[in-house]
């Protein structure tokens, strides 16, 4: 398959795809939320995991055995990212849907971004900061997700630091996938058939390293599909792209948005 890479060309090329395409697909990475303020995880320097160890705050294990160390983490992360608004990047892909050009957005992010900008088909394979909820809890059918306010609300009235379970004041666990935890197969099987199903997918702002998300290309490749990579860093699946953008996901989104007007 040609690979283009030169920017004009490459947007062009990219439009042109979009446009004789049935079914398109976007998978977004932290690298789109990083206009926005939000660091990513593991770029050098000013990645989220080159100051935290993550297997040390964001493990399933970390929050059973040391729940305030676990929340001091994440209820500083939450105050941060309640604040973040959606940059054009985000509103691109929405602009995109309501044009009728992209079908879904399947992410990897936990922000809320793309709900704030207004994306209607979204798959949050990694879960929302916008619910926590007790595990203790969970399996009972009366039992109702926390709100964000309402979770920052019983953070700062815990002397631990730890938004508790009014019913049986265990610690809430927050509604994201954490290291140790498998997703969740109704969300993973979703994402999987609109990959499977597309005629290009757009992988933007994303390392692709981080499985089982990063196998959703291969499945948009497998069936003859085409895949367009949006994003700065390099990528392990860079060699099977039809388009390889490199530059700001906010300058090659609203590029992009121009040559498909």
């Amino acid at each position: 398959m040609h690979v283009r890479e030169d920017t004009a060309g490459a947007t062009a090329e990219l439009a042109e795809l979009i446009r004789g395409a049935g079914s398109v697909v976007a998978l977004t990475g932290a690298g789109i939320s990083t206009p926005s303020g939000i660091p990513d995880f593991r770029s050098p320097q000013s990645g989220l995991w080159e100051t935290v160890d993550p297997m040390e705050v964001a493990h399933i294990d970390a929050f059973r055995r040391d729940p305030a160390r676990f929340w001091s983490f994440y209820s500083a992360r939450f105050a941060a990212l309640e604040s973040k608004r959606p940059n054009p990047a985000h509103d691109a892909l929405a602009e995109l849907e309501r044009r009728g050009l992209l079908d879904a957005v399947i992410t990897q992010n936990v922000d809320m971004l793309h709900r704030a900008a207004g994306t209607r088909e979204l798959i949050e394979v990694h879960g929302s900061i916008a619910t926590c909820s007790c595990l203790g809890c969970d399996s009972d059918s009366t039992s109702e997700p926390v709100a964000l306010a309402d979770v920052r609300a019983r953070v700062s009235e815990d002397p631990d630091g730890i938004p508790r379970c009014e019913r049986c004041r265990a610690p809430l666990k927050p509604d994201v996938v954490l290291f140790g935890e498998l997703l969740r197969e109704p969300t993973l099987k979703r994402a999987r058939a609109l990959c499977e199903g597309a005629d290009a997918l757009l992988c933007i702002g994303s390392s692709l390293e981080v499985y089982p998300v990063a196998a959703l290309p291969l499945l948009t490749h497998e069936r003859g599909g085409a895949v367009a990579i949006l994003t700065e860093g390099p990528t392990p699946l860079d060699a099977l792209a039809a388009v390889r953008l490199h530059g700001d996901v906010v300058a090659e989104l609203d590029a992009l948005l121009a040559a498909l007007s």
